[in-house]
C-alpha cells in the first residue's frame, strides 16, 4: 500500500491533518498497534504500585527489584529477537504469540502462591511485552504509508505518556477496591482479546517474509542477557575490585554479542554496524541508546531524592517525574503534522532540549525549587516527542529497504539496551557518591549533584551520533 494509492493528489511532504488521518482508512490498525503498545508500557507501572500488596499477601520483599528486572531483561530478549521472527514468519503468528505469551504470564503472576513462581511470570509477561511493542513498531513501517507515519506514531506517543501517567492510578484502585490477582487477570483478558483480534485481521499478514532457514539465534540473546544482568549486578554492591569485574565482564559479552550478530548473515538480529554513528542507521540506534543511558536518572533517583532534599510526598515526587509522559505526549502530538521536509530540524531541537533538561537536572534537583525540577522533568519529555515522532520517518526513508524490518524492530530493542544499562551505570554512581549512607538534605543534594553531572557525557555522546542521521543525506535534496 503507498501514498499515491491512498491519494494520488497527496505527496509524502504534504502537511497531513489529524481529520484526513482519522479518516483515512486505518484507525483499526491504529487501535491494534496502541493496544499493544499500552499493554507493555502499562504493566510496569501497574505492577510497580501493586508491589506492597503483593508482598503483604504473599511475602517476597528480598526480591522486589527482580520483578523488574528480570521483566525489563525478557523484553530486551523478545524485543531483538521480533524484528527476525516478523521476516520469517510474517508479522501475524509473532504478534498473536507475543500476546499470549503475555497473557500466560499475567495469568501465572495472578495464581502464584509465592514470590518465586511470579517472578516466573514477569519474565513471561516481559517476553511477551517486549516482544508486542517491537513488532508494533514494525507494524507501523508496514502498515502505515509514510506520509502517515509520524500521525501514527504520536498517537502510539499519546497511548504511551497516558498509560505512564495513569499506571499507578489504575493499579491503586485494584488495590483498594478488588486485589492485585484481578489487577493481572484483568491484563491477561486484555492480551487474549488482543490476540483475537490480529489472528483475525488480515491486515497483519501483509509483512513480506524472507526465506531465512538457519537455526534461531539463542546464543546471542544469551549473551545479550547476560549481558545486562552482570552490569545490573555490578551496581548492587560497589567495590572497586568487584565492580569493575562485572561491568567489564558485562561489556564484554555486550561486544561479544554485537560482534557476533555482525557476522550472522541473514539471522542478524540487528542492521548492519548497529552503534557505527558514520551511518544512518547506526547513528540513529546509537543516539537511541545514549539519551535513554543520560535520562534514565529522573526516573529511578528522582522520588527518592525529591523526597530528601525537598520533603515532598511520594505522590507529588512521583507526579513530577510523570511529566516527563506528559511533555512527551503534548510534542508529539502538537508536532506530528509536519511535513517531511522539517524532520532534521524536530529531531535535532527535541533531541538538544532533553539534553539541556539534563542540564537542568543538576541544578534543579539540589537547589530546587520543586517546581523548576516539574519544569525540567517536562522537558525531558518534550525533546523526545518533538524527535521521536519523526525519527521512524526518516531512517525509512534512508535506509536500505532489505534492512527496514531489522531497524523498526531494533529502535525499541535498543532504547531499552539503553534503559537497563543507564540505570546499571547510575546506580554505579549513586551508591559510590553516598546515596545508601545520605542522611541529610545537605548530603542528598551532593548526591543527586553528582548523579546528574555523570549523565551530561552520556547525553554529549548521543548529540554527536545524532548529527549523523540529521546532516544532509542525498534523499534530502528530493524534498
Amino acid at each position: 500500500m503507498t501514498d499515491t494509492t491512498t491519494n494520488p493528489t497527496k505527496q509524502p511532504d504534504d502537511y497531513v491533518s489529524w481529520r484526513e488521518f482519522l479518516t483515512s482508512g486505518y484507525t483499526a490498525s491504529l487501535a491494534l498497534v496502541c493496544l499493544g503498545v499500552w499493554l507493555h508500557a502499562a504493566d510496569s507501572l501497574i505492577v510497580a504500585t501493586m508491589l506492597p500488596a503483593i508482598i503483604a499477601d504473599i511475602g517476597g520483599a528480598a526480591y522486589v527489584s527482580w520483578t523488574v528486572s528480570i521483566y525489563e531483561i525478557g523484553s530486551i530478549v523478545a524485543g531483538a529477537a521480533s524484528a527476525l521472527l516478523s521476516m520469517r514468519y510474517g508479522l501475524r503468528a509473532p504478534m498473536v504469540l507475543a500476546a499470549l505469551i503475555f497473557a500466560a504470564g499475567c495469568t501465572l503472576s495472578a495464581l502464584s502462591p509465592w514470590m518465586s513462581l511470579l517472578l516466573v511470570g514477569r519474565a513471561l509477561q516481559g517476553l511477551g511485552g517486549g516482544g508486542l511493542v517491537a513488532m508494533c513498531f514494525v507494524a507501523l513501517g508496514v502498515l502505515f504509508p509514510r506520509r502517515y507515519a509520524a500521525r501514527a506514531l504520536a498517537v502510539v506517543s499519546a497511548f504511551w505518556g497516558m498509560s505512564a501517567f495513569l499506571g499507578p492510578l489504575i493499579g491503586g484502585l485494584f488495590v483498594q477496591y478488588a486485589n492485585w490477582r484481578l489487577g493481572f487477570g484483568f491484563f491477561a483478558l486484555l492480551a487474549f482479546m488482543l490476540a483475537a483480534w490480529i489472528a483475525l485481521r488480515r491486515e497483519t499478514a501483509t509483512l513480506e517474509r524472507s526465506e531465512v532457514t538457519t537455526r534461531f539465534p539463542i546464543s546471542r540473546l544469551a549473551l545479550l542477557c547476560l549481558a545486562v544482568v552482570l552490569v545490573s549486578y555490578g551496581g548492587v554492591k560497589v567495590e572497586a575490585l568487584r565492580t569493575t569485574l562485572f561491568v567489564s565482564a558485562g561489556l564484554t559479552c555486550l561486544i561479544w554479542f554485537f560482534w557476533r550478530d555482525g557476522r550472522a548473515g541473514a539471522d542478524r538480529l540487528l542492521p548492519n554496524a548497529p552503534l557505527d554513528p558514520r551511518h544512518a542507521t547506526g547513528a540513529t540506534l546509537l543516539m537511541l541508546m545514549m539519551l535513554p543511558m543520560a535520562t534514565v536518572a529522573i526516573t529511578a533517583y528522582g522520588p527518592l531524592l525529591m523526597t530528601v532534599v525537598h520533603n515532598t510526598s511520594a505522590l507529588t515526587a512521583g507526579y513530577i517525574v510523570a511529566c516527563s509522559s506528559i511533555g512527551w505526549t503534548l510534542a508529539a502530538v502538537t508536532v506530528s503534522g509536519s511535513p517531511e521536509r522539517y524532520d532534521r530540524i524536530w529531531i535535532a531541537t527535541g533531541m538538544c532540549v532533553t539534553a539541556l533538561s539534563i542540564a537542568g537536572f543538576v541544578y534543579a534537583v539540589p537547589n530546587g525549587p520543586v517546581w523548576l525540577i516539574a519544569v525540567c522533568a517536562l522537558a525531558e519529555g518534550a525533546g523526545f516527542g518533538l524527535a521521536y515522532t519523526f525519527i521512524l520517518r526518516r531512517i525509512t526513508a534512508l535506509a536500505p529497504a532489505d534492512e527496514m524490518q531489522r531497524i523498526t524492530g531494533a529502535i525499541p530493542t535498543v532504547q531499552r539496551i539503553g534503559y537497563a544499562l543507564g540505570a546499571a551505570y547510575i546506580g554505579i554512581i549513586a551508591n559510590a557518591s553516598g546515596f545508601l549512607t545520605m542522611q541529610t538534605p545537605l548530603e542528598a543534594s551532593n548526591v543527586s549533584r553528582v548523579l546528574f553531572l555523570s549523565c551530561l557525557p552520556l547525553a554529549g555522546i548521543g548529540l554527536v551520533a545524532m548529527v549523523g542521521l540529521v546532516r544532509r543525506h542525498p534523499y534530502d535534496a528530493t524534498l
